[in-house]
């Protein structure tokens, strides 16, 4: 007698489809945060003032042409002439291209760049890049108090793939938390050498004005630093970047019109200064009233030309 063989290919196709009904949810879901973050900067800005900054250079789609020139200081400033970093190079990718916030002056370009070709022989295979700026700089609807002339980029502190990552994956991917839970320290579970040799070559790079990371990392670079101290000095400890730093460079010579920040203070940052951050007064921080909304006429004033510009 011979045995029927089980029917099992309905239940094969049957799951096929519900995969297929999976992935088209998923990408559903992922299309929605982008779409929700888009419906959330359009509300805010239908309540700003015509004039406010953040609406009028929230707004702008596209840079001014003619050349490059950074105005005003990193929280509140413009930038002429900015430049786009590609979307793809050989060691980096581009993030979040939905927000339109990879503008720059061409020497933080020249930097990420620099940056990215280095990594690798590191054992970071290349750099996931956040934020930069706006096309025309200046205040940002929602996210940043500074990134406004050009010379900010937050780098994420998820090794690249080793694939190209599509559109609505670079929208919608989380970034790697590398705080601990109760933010004393690194999570032992993904810190490895390889993060502190990332930080380590990006404090070094002789453009760089400072690189904010998370207290915690911060101290976690303490730790592990050896006799040669002297580019922890540029890492600073702020607020947040769980996932990501901050590199900042300093004004690029030939751009009167920008300001660079104070220099960072002598020392490795790796005493009493960082001790604070785990305070509770650093912890829970007073909250302040909101202040009113940032007029064009509020910024240097060659930014209402920026502003203006065609």
């Amino acid at each position: 007698m011979t045995r029927r063989r089980p029917k099992t290919h309905w239940l094969i196709g049957f799951a096929a489809l519900l995969a297929l009904c999976g992935v088209g949810a998923r990408s559903a879901r992922a299309e929605d945060l982008a779409a929700q973050e888009a419906a959330r900067r359009q509300a805010i800005i239908a309540h700003l003032p015509a004039d406010a900054a953040k609406r009028v250079f929230g707004e702008a789609a596209n840079p001014t042409p003619g050349p490059t020139e950074s105005v005003g200081s990193y929280a509140r400033g413009c930038i002429a002439g900015a430049m786009p970093l590609p979307a793809d190079g050989p060691d980096w990718q581009v993030m979040r291209p939905s927000r339109n916030r990879d503008w720059g002056n061409p020497a933080l370009i020249r930097v990420v760049e620099t940056l990215a070709a280095e990594v690798p022989a590191l054992g970071w295979p290349g750099l996931l890049v956040g934020d930069m700026g706006q096309p025309r700089g200046g205040p940002m609807v929602t996210g940043h108090a500074s990134h406004q002339i050009g010379l900010d980029v937050d780098i994420w502190l998820t090794p690249m793939p080793g694939r190209r990552l599509t559109p609505t994956e670079r929208n919608n991917m989380a970034a790697t938390n590398l705080v601990a839970a109760d933010g004393n320290n690194v999570d032992r579970a993904v810190w490895g050498p390889q993060y502190r040799r990332l930080l380590e070559a990006a404090a070094e790079l002789p453009e760089t004005a400072r690189i904010f990371v998370n207290p915690a990392i911060k101290r976690e670079l303490c730790r592990e630093a050896g006799s040669d101290r002297a580019w922890l000095r540029r890492i600073r400890p702020w607020w947040g970047h769980r996932t990501h730093f901050h590199l900042r460079i300093s004004c690029p010579r030939g751009e009167p019109a920008c300001r660079d920040q104070a220099p960072v203070p002598p020392g490795d940052g790796c005493g009493k200064e960082l001790d604070w951050w785990f305070t509770y007064e650093a912890r829970h921080p007073k909250p302040s009233p909101p202040s009113p909304p940032l007029l064009v006429s509020q910024l240097p004033p060659q930014c209402a030309a920026v502003a203006a510009a065609p």
